[in-house]
């Protein structure tokens, strides 16, 4: 499947994962959020940058115990509660988090229950 941003040509999977990493741009990562529903805040953002950073330290993605554990203590007093930071990231990624991220940050499809 493709998908076309700004005159732009991304090859995608059926579930609108890129095939190409190299390919990822901010346009991708917006028509993509737009076509899930999902809308993007500063937030989100920071957490596409993050699976980025993971992504290319460790050849794979965060899963969503290491993203409470480790994101849910940067963010402040009011995310102590690890069950209180998944509900936040379940408000900006309310089907699966972990898998949305990867597909808006350009990372191959993770596999289920990550």
């Amino acid at each position: 499947m493709n998908m076309v941003v700004h005159d732009r040509v991304f090859e995608t999977d059926e579930q609108g994962f890129l095939l190409h990493a190299e390919d990822w741009s901010e346009d991708y990562a917006e028509k993509a959020a737009e076509q899930d529903g999902v809308r993007l805040y500063d937030e989100s953002w920071g957490l596409i940058g993050y699976f980025h950073d993971y992504y290319q330290q460790y050849s794979t993605h965060p899963s969503m115990r290491q993203l409470v554990l480790t994101l849910g203590r940067q963010h402040g007093m009011h995310f102590h509660d690890r069950k209180e930071y998944e509900k936040f990231l379940y408000r900006l990624f309310p089907r699966d988090p972990v898998r949305e991220i990867c597909k808006l940050a350009g990372l191959p499809r993770p596999e289920p229950d990550t």
